[in-house]
């Protein structure tokens, strides 16, 4: 539950947003009502979770399925040094840094990895749904399960030093799939592994999405930005592309065909943007003490662990485990080696 606190101390810590005309008092009251989910707490995802948590958003729900690492810190602005040597997960890590932060609202950290089985439950119950994602399945499985349950949502995608940003309402504006019908083939575009990316084009996309968000949660729907931004931050170019009409035959909002959203199962192993990790999914999910696993595994190699996660490093390979049998294996980048240590050590 949140703190509470006395209306004058909220008066002030929001006064310079409450007296912005195109906010004022009920503008700001409608924002500290609102509820957002954040799907990914990386680069975007931080950058967009503080800034709402500063302006006051009264319900910030944190999801991710990952540990910081050191090669975040140049860009994830929510995690220091001892987080990365902590191996809090980045949804509590982030969680706790907010709270300081703004005690009046409450910040809910949900360590998952997101998939078909859980979307629909972890974005029902808010107003507004921001994507800080790395991967285009989990934006296509958003945008279905979004235009679903008619949630607006705010598309965010950086590489290199350009990036993207666009806001979905369903029912009144195109979706994702009607713009870019296929998600892009394995291979065929670039990553944060590949291509890297500039802090800066981070913060600025964020700070677009961040925005958008602040004007429909306090009623501004008529200042709304309708169109596709795109930016290069080296080169300091924008530009906004107009979007159109809803495709009639878009899968998703003209025929209500939810393909990535119906796939019941998730996959059980993926690649993680960003480093030589890949992550195994268990299903049905199980439920692992990790006490009991670190005692097993003491003998094989050097483990240590926390409510959230067991860490364990043997022969090259370093494993992180999570209660509920998902597991990183941080070493290799193939499915079947990973699957192979998996079972070698945890047992699938």
């Amino acid at each position: 539950m949140s703190q509470q606190f006395e209306p004058h101390q909220s008066d002030h810590r929001y006064a310079r947003q409450r007296i912005l005309p195109m906010i004022g008092p009920d503008g700001q009251n409608q924002i500290q009502r609102g509820r957002v989910a954040i799907l990914g707490i990386g680069a975007l995802g931080t950058h967009a979770a503080d800034a709402l948590t500063r302006a006051g958003v009264g319900f910030i729900r944190l999801v991710d399925r990952d540990v910081p690492e050191l090669s975040n810190l140049q860009r994830q602005v929510l995690f220091d040094t001892a987080d990365v040597e902590n191996g809090i997960p980045k949804a509590a890590a982030a969680a706790e840094r907010l709270r300081s932060v703004n005690p009046e609202i409450q910040i809910e950290p949900v360590v998952t990895d997101i998939n078909p089985t859980n979307i629909e439950r972890l974005i029902n119950d808010v107003d507004l749904v921001i994507d800080g994602s790395d991967n285009f399945e989990l934006r296509y499985l958003l945008n279905d399960a979004a235009v679903k349950l008619n949630k607006p949502w705010l598309y965010g995608g950086v590489i290199s030093t350009h990036g993207m940003s666009m806001l979905v309402r369903p029912g009144e504006s195109p979706c994702l799939r009607c713009i870019f019908p296929d998600a892009p083939a394995p291979g065929d575009a670039p990553t944060c592994d590949t291509a890297g990316v500039l802090g800066p084009a981070v913060a600025m996309v964020a700070a677009i999405q961040s925005s958008e968000a602040i004007k429909f949660l306090s009623g501004r729907i008529d200042a709304l930005n309708d169109a596709l931004t795109m930016l290069d931050i080296w080169e300091m170019t924008f530009r906004q592309v107009d979007l159109g009409d809803r495709d009639p035959n878009c899968p998703a909002c003209g025929k209500n065909q939810y393909d990535f959203l119906d796939r019941q199962a998730p996959r059980q192993t993926t690649d993680l943007c960003g480093s030589d990790s890949i992550q195994i999914m268990i299903d049905p999910a199980p439920t692992l003490s990790l006490g009991d696993l670190a005692d097993r595994l003491r003998e094989a190699g050097s483990v240590s662990h926390n409510n959230y996660l067991l860490r364990f490093t043997t022969n090259g390979y370093q494993l992180t485990v999570f209660p509920d049998g998902r597991a990183i294996i941080k070493g290799t980048t193939d499915p079947a080696e990973a699957r192979s240590i998996y079972s070698r050590y945890i047992g699938m």
